[in-house]
């Protein structure tokens, strides 16, 4: 009998991790999948363009959970994914990185006495005011097996006292772009504003944002639009869905050297990181991507996410103003191709061998 894993996605970081991932379990008789998504990305551009481009079975179940307070999309997470579990019996439950649906899905899965897997565990971020934060640790101390994506975040769970239940595999979203970059297709972009089709400029920024730090109020917002009208090429900005009023309202005040569009699919966000000429983001995954791709990358945030993106000036850190935005953006990066901190390409193969050994499948 296959040894049933239940794994819980929900937004887009997850289902680039789970492409390769639930790729590398099809190859394994032995190992049967069934995947949930508990809905919390749910635009057409977030959510289903991911799963249908990637390749990725359909999930079995959708929960269709989204919106609401932290606190109320987690509980709602948490009652609909208690259910699933008892319906479906998994042996084990297999979770990635740090969002509402991983932290729902250990609590549930713990609450049953159902072991858990955490791919991205020993990330670390040391600020509390961060939900991410808070919804990593919670998983990371629940957890029956903990897969690092660094060496520095086994070490923090070896500090933690969880040595004896991890180990480092590597990062499956780094070889989703090994494996994807070939594959990734000069965009079709919409304006976010009218649904008008959009050129694509010959040179340009990549921006995402996305964080309640930086999409809160006006004044943040108002604050990376003005670093834009500074650029010697517009800032390519696919808005995300949260935000999207807010932003155009914003855009509508001004002549702002920002082309606001719909969200986009994986691969047009692995070309548009591929050929920017930098970017900008208070996203982790993209963070990452920028490094895999050795494109200059400055983060809207106040704390590292992967301080193994941190060196060289590769990726540096800046408050959501034209002053901060355009001092990081003009430092020079350097690169040592010898730096490989997120593995070798082959996360996603370790990772399936780390649960055989875990479920003790042969």
């Amino acid at each position: 009998m296959a040894y049933r894993l239940m794994t819980v996605v929900g937004a887009r970081p997850q289902f680039v991790k789970a492409a390769v991932v639930s790729h590398e379990i099809a190859r394994i008789e032995s190992l049967e999948e069934v995947i949930v998504h508990t809905g919390q990305h749910y635009d057409e551009n977030m959510s289903q363009a991911f799963f249908d481009e990637l390749e990725i079975p359909e999930p079995k179940i959708n929960l269709g959970i989204s919106g609401g307070s932290h606190a109320e999309m987690t509980a709602a997470m948490l009652v609909a994914l208690e259910s699933t579990m008892l319906q479906e019996h998994p042996d084990a439950v297999l979770l990635y990185g740090d969002t509402n649906s991983t932290l729902a899905g250990a609590l549930a899965a713990a609450k049953l006495h159902i072991p858990i897997v955490h791919v991205e565990a020993g990330a670390r971020t040391w600020s509390m005011t961060n939900p991410e934060e808070i919804n990593r640790l919670c998983a990371d101390r629940i957890s029956s097996l903990l897969l690092a994506s660094t060496l520095a975040g086994a070490e923090n769970l070896k500090r933690e006292g969880l040595g004896g239940l991890s180990q480092f595999v590597g990062d499956p979203m780094y070889d989703a772009f090994v494996n994807y970059r070939a594959l990734a297709k000069r965009p079709t972009m919409r304006s976010a504003a009218d649904g008008a089709l959009v050129a694509m400029p010959e040179r340009y920024y990549y921006l995402t944002c996305h964080r309640e730090e930086n999409t809160g109020s006006d004044e943040a917002l108002r604050g990376i639009f003005d670093a834009a009208e500074a650029l010697d090429a517009p800032m390519v900005y696919p808005v995300h869905p949260r935000v999207r009023r807010r932003a155009l309202s914003l855009l509508q005040q001004r002549d702002a050297n920002v082309i606001a569009v719909d969200p986009v699919g994986y691969l047009e966000s692995i070309y548009l990181v591929d050929h920017a000429e930098q970017v900008i983001t208070d996203s982790g995954g993209l963070q990452r991507e920028a490094f895999f791709a050795q494109v200059k990358c400055t983060t809207l945030l106040d704390y590292e996410v992967w301080p193994e993106t941190m060196i060289g000036n590769r990726n540096m850190l800046a408050s959501p103003e034209r002053r901060s935005i355009l001092q990081a953006m003009e430092a020079p990066q350097a690169i040592d191709e010898s730096y490989q901190p997120f593995g070798a390409g082959d996360a996603s193969v370790k990772i399936v061998q780390a649960i055989m050994r875990f479920g003790k499948v042969g």
